[in-house]
């Protein structure tokens, strides 16, 4: 997401960067350029003319113009005035300080991605927060719909409120209150009925939901996908229910990322959280700070680090780095880091988390950061016998015939991946040679073939 944005404001500050002096003209045009960026990314548009108007001010003014590096400071404006339209600094956490059970209210039209969320939360707070969470579904209307949410809670670990044919939903959400209250439960998450489009009875219903539940937070969740139609279901839902907070579902797509710029502006209301995916884990925290310095190009390396730490495995990660310390690595060391990146996520979402990636990726061909490609080096490792993973010396061409047929992979792929790894472990033996003084007198370039001395 913000990708094409990323791309169009990128090149406008390049230019700026090139400039020694700026002037009013200078940054007129730039401000142009932005606005345009802003409405093709779908951003409403008196979200833009707020956004232009503020960067303005800041931008054309004596301490700007006689800086030293004023494309520079164009930029840090910019990105202000970013963080603000997003939510501005600071946390934007579930608001959990209240008598338990907290009731906490799901809204949103039908294919939102609603249910899902709610079954992610649920997962969340049961891992992250330590809470005990009882989901309910009060959605009556779409088939299955209960069903489908007793199905999440299972996959979650969580528990789920039993189904009782014929309840009406404000039945359902008193009863999960009830049982919340005789079973100690932390959370009840109320998952309600959605609509393909906003009536007066989808309202009705959950205005009468919210009067009886008084929840700690109700939260709309909308798709990101659908661009102004996401901020106009926001803004109708916000008036009727008064939002706390916003879930943006699809975050990981390819929308053009307007609905989260708009969102604040148009129902006060901030993006709590964000979906990047599908599967249940792939539910985060929304950081405006975080998500502006993405869209200019300067990367999320906190949010990267916060993903590597969620899913490596601290004990598998202490083994290999003792085998590093000995300088011992082998091919099933390498199939292990392969999994551990594969749980991360999509690689264009890594890459995109690093700054100055996203020219990178506009030149890399989506298919070649498919992750199938781990899935098949995987196989060709488990291909082999574990003598061949442990002395990768043994694969003469007889060999890699045999495992690539048991692969279902080339020789050329063997091949292939038997060079990575060559690679990986030629620079862990320079890194076990050096020792961490050697590192830190020679710099990174020491690790790198023909090198010698700092860059």
């Amino acid at each position: 997401m913000f990708d094409t944005l990323s791309g169009k404001l990128t090149a406008v500050f390049d230019r700026l960067r090139q400039r020694g002096t700026l002037n009013e003209v200078d940054v007129g045009e730039a401000l142009r350029e932005v606005r345009l960026a802003l409405l093709e990314a779908d951003v409403a548009l008196p979200v833009v003319k707020t956004f232009i108007a503020g960067v303005r001010d800041r931008a054309i003014g004596a301490e700007v113009i006689r800086a030293v590096a004023p494309g520079q400071q164009v930029i840090k404006i910019v990105n202000d005035v970013l963080v603000e339209h997003l939510g501005g600094e600071g946390s934007s956490a579930l608001d959990l300080n209240h008598p338990a059970p907290v009731p906490i209210l799901m809204v949103g039209l039908q294919g939102s991605g609603k249910t899902t969320t709610s079954g992610k939360l649920a997962l969340r707070l049961a891992k992250r927060e330590r809470k005990r969470v009882l989901l309910a579904s009060l959605d009556t209307q779409r088939p299955a719909a209960q069903l489908q949410l007793a199905q999440l809670a299972e996959a979650a670990n969580v528990p789920s409120l039993p189904i009782v044919a014929g309840e009406t939903p404000l039945a359902i959400a008193e009863r999960a209150l009830a049982a919340g209250r005789r079973e100690g439960f932390d959370i009840v998450i109320l998952d309600t009925a959605g609509r393909l489009s906003i009536d007066a009875e989808l309202m009705a219903e959950v205005q009468a939901i919210r009067a009886a539940t008084s929840p700690a937070e109700t939260l709309l969740v909308v798709d990101a996908m659908t661009g102004q139609d996401a901020v106009n279901t926001a803004r109708a839902f916000n008036e009727a229910l008064g939002i706390t907070g916003i879930v943006l579902t699809r975050m990981d797509g390819d929308a053009r990322g307007g609905a989260a710029l708009s969102m604040r502006a148009v129902t006060g209301a901030p993006i709590k959280l964000i979906g990047v995916g599908e599967k249940l884990d792939a539910l985060e925290e929304f950081h405006p700070e975080r998500v502006a310095s993405r869209i200019l190009g300067m990367g999320d390396v906190v949010g990267l680090v916060e993903r590597a730490s969620e899913t490596i495995e601290q004990e598998e990660a202490e083994k290999l780095a003792a085998k590093i310390a000995k300088g011992r690595f082998d091919l099933e060391d390498y199939a292990a880091q392969l999994r551990q990146i594969g749980r991360m996520g999509s690689l264009s979402g890594i890459l995109g988390m690093l700054p100055g990636a996203g020219k990178l990726l506009a030149q890399v061909d989506e298919s070649k950061l498919d992750k199938s490609v781990f899935k098949r080096q995987a196989a060709i490792i488990s291909s082999m016998t574990r003598a061949e993973r442990r002395n990768p010396d043994l694969l003469k061409a007889s060999r890699k015939k045999r495992v690539a047929a048991g692969s279902g992979t080339s020789v050329q792929e063997v091949n292939r991946l038997l060079k990575q790894y060559d690679d990986m472990a030629g620079m862990i033996k320079r890194m076990n040679k050096l020792g961490q003084k050697g590192l830190m007198r020679h710099g990174l370039s020491a690790l790198l073939p023909g090198r010698r001395g700092p860059f």
